[in-house]
């Protein structure tokens, strides 16, 4: 671990990480907590132990927050298996701390914009901002791999 530590790039990687799981975690109470303050629960029995079936239904809102929680999920999971691989790559401190930074950023407006029903296009552009740094990534990633080949 103390070797891997070292790497400053896979250090700044750790460092993004951490903050996503975090805030994914974060998301995920959010969403517990709109559904309890909502009466909103996909279960009959976490319906039954709050106040009856009645309360076994959807909520506009907790759909929105459990979409927000999905989309980092479908995000975010790619994101560390680039920097994984990428921080392997010997990239520049500089570079990859701005790969990770405009990712982490990226995400964390997305899920404002997400959560706050901000006007469009906020979402989307959060989104597409967090997508270049993976896609600059994958790209560098391929190339040291074909370099290899």
């Amino acid at each position: 671990m103390e070797v891997m530590m070292r790497n400053e790039v896979f250090s700044c990687f750790a460092f993004y990480g951490v903050l996503l799981v975090i805030k994914m975690y974060v998301i995920a109470i959010i969403t517990g907590q709109v559904r309890l303050r909502k009466k909103a629960f996909a279960n009959p029995e976490d319906a039954l132990r709050h106040g009856g079936l009645q309360y076994h239904r959807e909520d506009p809102y907790v759909e929105r927050c459990r979409r927000a929680h999905i989309n980092d999920i479908e995000n975010i999971l790619p994101f560390f298996f680039l920097g994984a691989i990428y921080c392997m790559i010997g990239p520049s401190l500089a570079v990859a701390r701005l790969h990770f930074l405009v990712f982490f950023m990226g995400r964390v407006l997305h899920s404002v914009a997400y959560l706050l029903a901000l006007r469009a296009p906020t979402r989307s552009l959060a989104y597409i901002i967090a997508q270049i740094p993976c896609f600059s990534m994958a790209l560098q990633i391929l190339m040291a791999v074909a370099a290899y080949a």
